[in-house]
C-alpha cells in the first residue's frame, strides 16, 4: 500500500506571486524532511506593508487567519506561519485540529535547546517588537542574550535577492558582535525573510544559525509523526464560526487594494510622484517674457496722459 503525502500549508503574510512566491518556497529547498512531504505556499489576499507594531499585528492576524481557515478542510496535515510574528497561530489554533506552527516560538524553543544563551540578528531595529512579543509569552528573557542590527530596512518581496555582497558581509559583523560582544551561543535570523543567507553565516560563525522558516518545517513533521497537536484546553474553539463574514471582508479590502491609491516602501508612505524637470530654453523664453511685459507694463504707466 502506497503511503499518503503529508500536506504543509505556509502562509505567507503578503500577497505575492511568480518569482517573488519562489524565493520563499526555496526555504523548502534548504531541509530534507524525504520525500513524503509536500509544501503549499499560500500568500494572504491582502495585507499592511509591515509588521512594526500593535497595528500591523493586529492586521497580520487577521489576514493570516482568514488565509488559514479551510486548511483543514483542504486536507492540509499541519500549518506554518512564514513570518517570526507569529501572525494567526493563536487563533488558527482554536478553530483547527491540526498542528499549527509558528517560527517565533519555535525558533526560541529550539535555540533553548541547543544552548545557554540566544541572540536576534535583525535587519532593522523596527522589528523588535515581534521578538517581545513572543518572548514576553514564553517568559524567556533571562535567556536572551540581545540582539545586533544592520539598520537595513527589508524587501518583502525580494527578500535579500540581489543584495547578497551587501547585506552578507554586513550580516556577518553583526553576528560576531552577538557571539563577542553579547555573549550569545545560538544565533536566530531575526525573520523567515532572510533564509537566504543561513548557509554564508552558518559556515563562517562559531555557533548554530537558525533559520526560521526550514525549523518550523521539521517541527510541522514531528507533530504530524507523533499525532500531537494544540491543546484544546490552552486554545478553546470558539463558541460561534463567522468564516463567511472574515473572507468577505477580506475579499473586499483586496478589491478596494486594486482601485485604491498605491502604498509602498515599509514605511507605508503613498509614493510622490517626482517634479517634472523643466526645459531649461523653455524658463528662459518665460523669464523673458515675463520680464518684456513688466517693462511694457511700466512704460504705459509713465505715459503722460493726453490733453484733449
Amino acid at each position: 500500500m502506497v503511503e499518503k503525502k503529508k500536506r504543509v500549508l505556509v502562509l505567507v503574510p503578503f500577497p505575492m506571486s511568480g518569482e517573488h512566491l519562489g524565493m520563499r518556497e526555496a526555504q523548502s529547498k534548504q531541509i530534507d524532511l524525504g520525500p513524503d512531504l509536500e509544501f503549499t505556499y499560500k500568500p494572504v489576499k491582502w495585507a499592511g506593508t509591515n509588521f512594526v507594531g500593535p497595528y500591523d499585528y493586529v492586521v497580520g492576524d487577521f489576514t493570516m487567519l482568514e488565509a488559514g481557515l479551510q486548511a483543514q478542510e483542504d486536507g492540509f496535515d499541519a500549518v506554518c506561519i512564514d513570518t517570526m510574528s507569529d501572525s494567526g497561530v493563536a487563533a488558527l489554533r482554536a478553530v483547527l485540529d491540526i498542528p499549527v506552527i509558528g517560527p517565533g516560538r519555535t525558533t526560541i524553543l529550539t535555540a533553548m535547546m541547543l544552548g545557554n544563551k540566544f541572540g536576534m540578528l535583525v535587519m532593522w531595529e523596527r522589528w523588535l517588537g515581534l521578538y517581545k512579543k513572543v518572548m514576553d509569552e514564553l517568559g524567556v528573557w533571562d535567556k536572551y542574550a540581545g540582539h545586533q542590527s544592520i539598520g537595513m530596512a527589508p524587501d518583502r518581496f525580494s527578500l535579500l535577492g540581489g543584495e547578497e555582497r551587501v547585506v552578507f558581509p554586513k550580516l556577518l559583523r553583526a553576528g560576531k558582535k552577538l557571539v563577542e560582544e553579547n555573549g550569545a551561543d545560538v544565533i536566530i535570523l531575526g525573520s523567515t525573510s532572510m533564509h537566504q543567507a543561513r548557509d554564508f553565516l552558518a559556515e563562517k560563525l562559531p555557533v548554530p544559525v537558525i533559520s526560521p522558516g526550514p525549523t518550523t518545517y521539521a517541527a510541522a513533521l514531528m507533530m504530524i509523526n507523533l499525532r500531537l497537536s494544540q491543546s484544546r484546553k490552552s486554545y478553546p474553539a470558539p463558541v460561534g464560526r463567522s468564516d463567511d463574514y472574515i473572507h468577505v471582508m477580506l475579499d473586499a479590502a483586496a478589491a478596494a487594494a486594486k482601485k485604491g491609491p498605491k502604498i509602498v516602501g515599509a514605511e507605508g508612505q503613498k509614493k510622490k510622484k517626482p517634479a517634472a524637470k523643466q526645459n531649461p530654453a523653455r524658463k528662459t523664453t518665460e523669464k523673458k517674457a515675463v520680464k518684456k511685459k513688466a517693462v511694457k507694463k511700466k512704460a504705459v504707466k509713465n505715459k503722460p496722459a493726453r490733453r484733449s
